[in-house]
């Protein structure tokens, strides 16, 4: 008797992976669109003068505020920044969207229009800086405390939103466990869900610092220009850009490859693999 024959796999069709002319044709111009700048700022660079340039007085002051500025306005952004992220990932409360719009208002509103309202709110005749200034002598406009806070206040929603994005994919049985286990809520907190969305905050801590390097139109709205006390990367660029263009390139040079290395950092967490 003839062995019954096996059934025929059906055999896969290959699939044209090729992109058609009418959508590979405004890609390759969005690309172009995208790098040419960057790739021009490369070729423009004065290569030779590049260390005398970024050793100077000016640009040095310019790197050490920026520096110091970004990382205070990250400190200040997870102090209060991973509470709120926690708050409106886990807590059900009236008004919680409206809560989430406005925290997150900071990322389309205009930088410039985020200066004046911290004008508005913490200047020396501001609604909160009139007491500032009256009862504690406090002044944060024009000043390095300014910087930090301008830059605290574009850089914070690019924290909260991914911690609270991580807190969300986090199983909140892990924190269920601990609760029934005699652990109260802050100390499931610090010790159960924080080292569970560890990485969200270490990817939100790099975006807000990043952001806050890069921050120029709240900061010389709210916190003015002024060389060795507010001037920070991005203000420097600007006013290279008047009276030394050269100086302005490789200013502009260092903030590239700081987002860069944001970028390489991030690679595994915000990009997929192709």
């Amino acid at each position: 008797m003839k062995a019954q024959d096996s059934p025929a796999v059906p055999r896969r069709r290959h699939v044209n992976r090729g992109a058609p002319l009418p959508l590979l044709v405004p890609a390759l111009i969005g690309v172009a669109f995208l790098v040419l700048p960057l790739v021009a700022l490369l070729v423009r660079a004065p290569w030779r003068s590049m260390p005398d340039l970024l050793t100077s007085t000016e640009v040095w002051q310019a790197l050490r505020l920026s520096l110091v500025c970004a990382t205070a306005a990250t400190a200040v952004s997870l102090v209060i920044g991973v509470p709120l992220a926690w708050l409106l990932a886990r807590v059900e409360f009236p008004g919680r969207r409206l809560v989430r719009a406005l925290v997150t208002l900071p990322l389309v509103l205009p930088p410039v229009v985020g200066g004046v309202a911290l004008l508005m709110a913490l200047g020396r005749n501001g609604v909160v800086g009139r007491l500032l200034d009256d009862w504690f002598g406090v002044t944060l406009p024009f000043t390095t405390a300014g910087v930090v806070v301008a830059e605290a206040f574009v850089a914070m929603p690019f924290l909260v939103i991914s911690v609270e994005g991580t807190l969300r994919a986090a199983d909140p049985r892990y924190e269920e466990a601990a609760a029934t286990l005699g652990a109260s809520r802050f100390t499931a907190f610090r010790r159960v869900t924080l080292p569970l969305v560890a990485p969200g905050i270490a990817a939100g801590a790099v975006l807000a610092w990043a952001r806050a390097l890069g921050e120029f139109g709240a900061t010389i709205t709210f916190a003015g220009n002024f060389p060795g006390r507010t001037q920070t990367m991005p203000l420097a660029v600007y006013l290279a850009l008047q009276n030394d263009p050269e100086a302005a390139i490789a200013l502009s040079l260092v903030l590239l490859a700081v987002s860069v290395a944001v970028l390489a950092g991030l690679r595994d967490r915000w990009m997929t693999a192709s």
